[in-house]
């Protein structure tokens, strides 16, 4: 297909049916440059820009394609997806959000994500469905989240557009002069229900959300999962905490007979309202401990809201890896190992802060190391035992204010961050050059690395830029990068 498109700079639109009119459906950059709208008439279209390419849309390819990037994300960023037609996905992310590091970081992963699997997309949170779903076409920004302190301050200035209406509906209203949402909340909502019917009111209402509209989450294939069913609806704490472990236990039993571990576990609770509340945890290995999974399970049940009770429950093996069985004895020590710490800490804190640093093969101190898994195999690469690393190295090297004997001593002191220091003994320097492969700019870039020991007892990793000679190889101010044990 990809060989028979058109270039970029060629205008190009899909269109299909709205009714008895043909309407455009999708355009790309040339076209809307052009004036073309999503929803204007096909004929209008032709008008606006000459030399449009046409063709058919294919509604069933687009909602097939749809549905496999909803399970895609459903897998890698929250337990409750859903497809959002024509072109989006909406996800529930309050019990999944912590996992990837935050709101912030999990919209940045999922644009990037996407860029990399040649998609471009937008990306917005808010309190309801209809808000994200709005802000997130039509804020100009690649991410975007509305703060919960705003009350929604942001919505009222969006077009009609964003409310999910009908293209008939949309252009009726733009006639009657109707352009933002804020022009449709300044009127008397009785006489536009009774224009337009009662789908324009409910969308007002989902979007400020005073009408909830609950997520009915795609389900992956193949996937080992457990359900109960209650004859009465539960709310408490502990009757939630005890059946989860029962739905703990029935999983296991199932991942044992399958030979599999789990790797990801969500938990949904439907409540009486068919509202779904739902907690995922991750693991470091695949495993089927029961205890272990139930306590991981249980620490979040606190975020769960009841309602007025929870009818059904479901445990998914939403991520789960081969795990043979091992022979164990009555002389095993049972004590847990990291994996059990690490559980514990990537579903409290965040995945993204659990990790470890190997080491890269790179002279230059902020590109010898990379985070990798906390329980990752070991590198290859070894650090450099010629010349001693300091145990924590600064993010950005701090400039400090100094005097200094050229080239090849170091200072007497220096001020870093409004405190002077004193240096009572030094050792140096360690030369290291740029790397001029990466970049011109590194081609002569030269850093004369000390370690110094100040009278207080601390000892530091300070560097001069350049070599104190040539002006090409640095700037010659001092910085400091590292702090030794």
């Amino acid at each position: 297909m990809s060989g028979t498109a058109p270039p970029p700079d060629v205008p190009l639109i899909l269109k299909g049916s709205d009714g008895r009119r043909r309407v455009v459906l999708a355009a790309d950059r040339a076209a809307e440059a052009g004036g073309i709208r999503v929803g204007m008439p096909v004929a209008k279209a032709q008008v606006l820009v000459s030399h449009l390419v046409i063709h058919d849309a294919d509604l069933d390819a687009d909602a097939a394609d749809l549905e496999t990037l909803a399970r895609w994300a459903l897998r890698t960023y929250s337990p409750l997806v859903a497809a959002d037609p024509p072109d989006g996905v909406v996800m529930e992310i309050s019990g999944a959000a912590h996992l990837h590091g935050g709101e912030a970081a999990l919209l940045e992963g999922l644009v990037q994500a996407l860029a990399d699997k040649g998609f471009e997309a937008r990306a917005a949170i808010a309190g309801t469905w209809g808000a994200a779903h709005a802000l997130a076409r039509f804020i100009p920004k690649p991410v975007f989240i509305l703060p919960k302190d705003t009350g929604g301050r942001a919505l009222p200035s969006l077009p009609i557009g964003a409310l999910r209406l009908s293209f008939g509906m949309a252009e009726s209203l733009h006639v009657l002069g109707f352009e933002t949402v804020g022009d449709l909340l300044a009127q008397p909502r009785a006489p536009l229900v009774h224009r337009f019917g009662p789908l324009l009111g409910r969308r007002l209402d989902q979007m400020f959300g005073h009408l909830d509209e609950p997520i009915d989450p795609v389900d992956l294939p193949d996937v080992i999962e457990v359900r109960r069913r209650f004859a009465e609806p539960i709310g408490a704490p502990e009757t939630i905490a005890r059946y989860t472990g029962k739905l703990t236990q029935q999983l296991c039993d199932a991942l044992e007979d399958k030979g599999w571990g789990v790797r990801q576990a969500d938990l949904l609770f439907t409540r009486t309202d068919n509202r779904i509340e739902a907690i995922r945890v991750g693991l470091a290995q695949p495993m089927r401990d029961v205890k272990r999974l139930t306590r991981l399970l249980c620490d979040k049940i606190e975020t769960v809201d009841p309602g007025f009770g929870i009818e059904h429950m479901r445990l998914i093996a939403t991520a789960a890896e081969p795990l043979p069985h091992r022979q164990v004895s009555a002389t095993d020590d049972p004590a847990p190992g990291l994996a059990t710490l690490l559980d514990t800490l990537s579903n409290r804190m965040g995945a993204e802060r659990i990790y470890r640093l190997a080491p890269v093969e790179s002279d230059v101190p902020e590109r010898s190391m990379r985070k990798m898994s906390a329980l990752g195999e070991a590198s290859e690469s070894a650090w450099p035992s010629h010349w001693p690393r300091p145990v924590r190295l600064l993010s950005k090297p701090e400039r400090i204010a100094t005097l200094a004997q050229l080239p090849d001593y170091p200072p007497k002191a220096f001020t870093w961050r409004g405190v002077r220091h004193l240096v009572i003994a030094a050792d140096g320097p360690e030369r290291i050059f740029g790397e001029w492969w990466r970049r011109d700019a590194e081609m002569l870039a030269v850093r004369d690395y000390f370690r110094v020991e100040l009278t207080t007892g601390e000892r530091l990793w300070i560097y001069r830029s350049g070599d104190g000679e040539d002006d090409k190889t640095g700037s010659r101010e001092w910085f400091l990068h590292g702090v030794f044990a």
